[in-house]
């Protein structure tokens, strides 16, 4: 939807990216690599955004810490202190909530016949989280597998799942796993629950 209000999807996808890792310096190749995008498309979209002033080009600040080669490189970082950043930010947060929200449809959908749908670490911004998706129910995992990729090549977010049978499930949570306790201990939503656990 915002690639329309912004005027190309590789636009938008490095605009999610800079706002997702704002202080991040980013150099062309690796901006192509985590798009997916061709690297002309970057650097025409770049130039696009350092005229808009949402980021700025930035030095490395210990050559060090950067491999070989890297003084020849430009690097950008989102510019939180241009005048649109709080409004572009909000446009951001609002299209991701949408996308997550049409994303767990689809799973809903398409997943399987799906018990437990638990949300949590990235869905719930709780860092400590060690899956972010728990799938519970007879699951097709390819298309899972589908959804979550494409999920993440859109978002440039790394989604950590997991997939239980009924039965692993049940028996993990009569032993009390360690695993699935730390999941239902951190902060989650369950958009699916026929166990009312």
């Amino acid at each position: 939807m915002l690639e329309h209000l912004f005027g190309s999807k590789t636009r938008l996808k490095l605009i999610r990216l800079f706002y997702r890792h704002q202080e991040t310096p980013f150099f062309v190749r690796e901006l192509t690599r985590l798009t997916g995008v061709q690297i002309n498309a970057i650097r025409r979209e770049l130039e696009t955004l350092l005229k808009a002033s949402l980021i700025k080009e930035v030095e490395p600040e210990d050559n060090n810490s950067f491999e070989a080669g890297s003084g020849l490189r430009k690097y950008y970082v989102l510019d939180t202190s241009s005048l649109l950043y709080p409004e572009i930010q909000a446009l951001i947060l609002k299209d991701q909530l949408l996308a997550q929200e049409e994303f767990i449809n689809e799973l809903k959908e398409k997943g399987g016949k799906i018990k437990l749908l638990l949300l949590t670490g990235l869905f719930t911004a709780d860092h400590h989280a060690q899956s972010d998706i728990l799938l519970v129910g007879e699951m097709k995992e390819k298309i899972v597998g589908r959804l979550v990729a494409q999920y993440e090549q859109e978002f440039g977010s790394e989604i950590r799942y997991t997939i239980m049978s009924e039965k692993e499930f049940l028996d993990r949570r009569r032993v009390m796993d360690k695993f699935l306790y730390s999941l239902f201990e951190c902060k989650n939503m369950k958009v699916v629950n026929e166990y009312g656990v």
